[in-house]
């Protein structure tokens, strides 16, 4: 049995929010800088310039990358044989989130009531999944969402007989009705089975994965080329002001469902795709 104290996963939290809203991830860095040399609209290709420029600046300034800071939302694969000690776990990864954004002067866009609407002034709490896995350590990912794009996300809830096709027709359906709502390049996480929730976790926890891993799958790697090379033909572009490049991956999970059933997530990301990942 091995001990982590809650003030160590608050620390990492809170460091780990401040670096997800000032710096792209290595795999979102080098996949955003390969759009640019993809892009055959001369606007398309200046807008990136742009956008790489601003990633440029808010790292170098300490300015965020996004004036939308997100929602923290926080993955946690916590070791069977982890005692956490020192308090609750997840008062413990809130005010991680509590200091990141108070501390790293980040906005706070949480609002305590979904209809009475006042803010917490803090950007708390936290959306948090909890994972028990084998082992004795703990997987932290911290994603902060911003709500531009995560408003264009769809939950479809498909008959069996509409398969794959009905899949695709999903995915691009949703893409096409965000347009430039979803501030493009975007990233596009799909979850595919389960149940209602479960979907829509698994396109979450999708836009996680490392951009330069390919699915396991044989059929879902086929999948995710083939929506990205649709998705890159719709012609929104980065800005949604046209080109060729209008979403940078897209990424898929998969899930075990029921007989009658076939649900599909989409949900989708700025080009900014914020996640950090730490190991405890």
């Amino acid at each position: 049995m091995r001990s982590i104290s809650v003030s160590e996963i608050t620390r990492q939290i809170r460091d780990m929010c401040i670096e997800a809203n000032h710096f792209l991830s290595p795999d979102m860095k080098k996949v955003f800088e390969d759009s640019i040399k993809k892009e055959r609209s001369p606007l398309g290709k200046q807008i990136l310039e742009q956008l790489d420029e601003n990633l440029v600046i808010a790292g170098e300034d300490m300015i965020p990358i996004c004036q939308d800071t997100g929602m923290a939302v926080v993955f946690l694969k916590i070791g069977q044989e982890v005692f956490i000690e020192g308090g609750s776990l997840t008062d413990a990864v809130n005010q991680g989130v509590r200091e990141g954004y108070v501390n790293g002067y980040l906005r706070k866009s949480v609002v305590r009531d979904p209809i009475e609407r006042e803010n917490t002034r803090d950007n708390t709490p936290a959306v948090i999944h909890y994972d028990i896995v084998p082992g004795d350590q703990i997987e932290i990912m911290v994603a902060p969402k911003g709500f531009g794009s995560e408003n264009m996300s769809r939950v479809f809830m498909l008959k069996p007989a509409d398969g794959i096709d009905g899949v695709k027709n999903a995915v691009l359906t949703a893409v096409k009705d965000a347009g430039p709502n979803a501030c493009p390049p975007m990233v596009i996480g799909v979850g595919i089975g389960g149940t209602f929730e479960k979907c829509a976790l698994m396109a979450k926890h999708a836009l996680t994965r490392n951009l330069q891993e390919e699915s396991p799958i044989l059929y879902v790697r086929e999948l995710e080329k083939e929506l990205l090379d649709k998705i890159n033909g719709l012609g929104i572009g980065p800005g949604g002001l046209g080109g060729t490049v209008t979403a940078l991956a897209v990424n898929i999970e998969t899930y075990p469902t029921h007989i009658a059933g076939l649900p599909v997530a989409v949900n989708i990301c700025c080009h900014v795709n914020r996640h950090v990942c730490r190991i405890l």
